[in-house]
């Protein structure tokens, strides 16, 4: 299936490691080109060299703290120099800590809010009347299951990607006559440094290894196992492309059915 992808312009977020690299992988190989960011230089260089070594495109890595107004308008301001227009957009970063309501502080929770909601907006803010200007553009927010199905300790993620969530849906209407849709993907338990890093810290807390407890979590899996990156960049591919044009406002799981909703 031709996506229509080739020589589009991508700016995807948080992108040198996870679930933001294999979207953006996924985008080189059906030939977009890349604005990739993250604030580690070392790793953003070499997901760079080794996204361009394999697929060939034209990639330009920005390091950037997303939690940073500034940062963010310099990402977008390097792609606009360097590409003169982005086209598609897939928000995306590091969740925040894990925890309970009493155990997080004021600091906590607004840091929370400018990690997993503002910086998300902030990047819409940026592409937004550019691809209203070319009447044409792709928005996916990389969120999680946790919209759908609070998962438990995570409090600070249940909540504002939660609240991105109705941002995102809202602003679909908002754009829907303009060539522009706004969609959510939301991962399931991948198999990602993140959450192998939630795995080794919710594990501590029980007195159990990390493998013990990452088997827990497939057993609630229907499918038995966890999810692969590449599984989930397949489909944010098609949520960007030049197919999917008439889906918009949707938030779609890859997650193995692990969600028991019926919607």
């Amino acid at each position: 299936m031709d996506l229509g992808l080739k020589n589009k312009v991508a700016l995807v977020a948080a992108s040198s490691a996870g679930l933001g690299r294999a979207v953006a992988e996924e985008l080189a190989v059906e030939g977009a080109r890349l604005v990739i960011c993250a604030r580690g230089h070392d790793a953003l260089s070499a997901t760079r060299e080794a996204i361009q070594l394999v697929t060939g495109a034209e990639v330009l890595a920005v390091p950037a703290d997303l939690t940073r107004q500034e940062d963010i308008s310099s990402v977008y301001s390097a792609g606009l120099e360097q590409f003169g227009r982005i086209d598609i957009l897939v928000t995306n970063n590091g969740g925040p800590p894990t925890g309970q309501f009493d155990s997080l502080s004021q600091e906590q929770w607004e840091q929370g809010a400018r990690l997993t909601l503002y910086s998300a907006i902030d990047l819409i803010r940026q592409v937004l009347p550019g691809m209203k200007a070319q009447g044409w553009g792709r928005i996916l927010n990389i969120t999680s299951i946790a919209v759908k199905q609070p998962v438990e300790n995570l409090m600070l993620s249940n909540s504002f990607r939660a609240a991105l969530t109705g941002f995102a849906r809202t602003l679909a209407g908002e754009v829907a006559t303009l060539g522009i849709t706004v969609n959510n993907i939301m991962p399931g338990y991948t198999r990602t440094e993140r959450l192998e890093e939630l795995a080794e810290q919710l594990a501590r807390k029980e007195g159990i290894s990390r493998a013990a407890f990452a088997a827990r979590w497939a057993e609630e899996i229907p499918m038995g196992r966890l999810g692969e990156p590449r599984e989930f960049a397949a489909l944010a591919a098609f949520l960007v492309s030049e197919r999917a044009s008439y889906i918009t406002g949707q938030s779609i799981a890859v997650d193995g059915g692990w969600i028991r909703s019926l919607l």
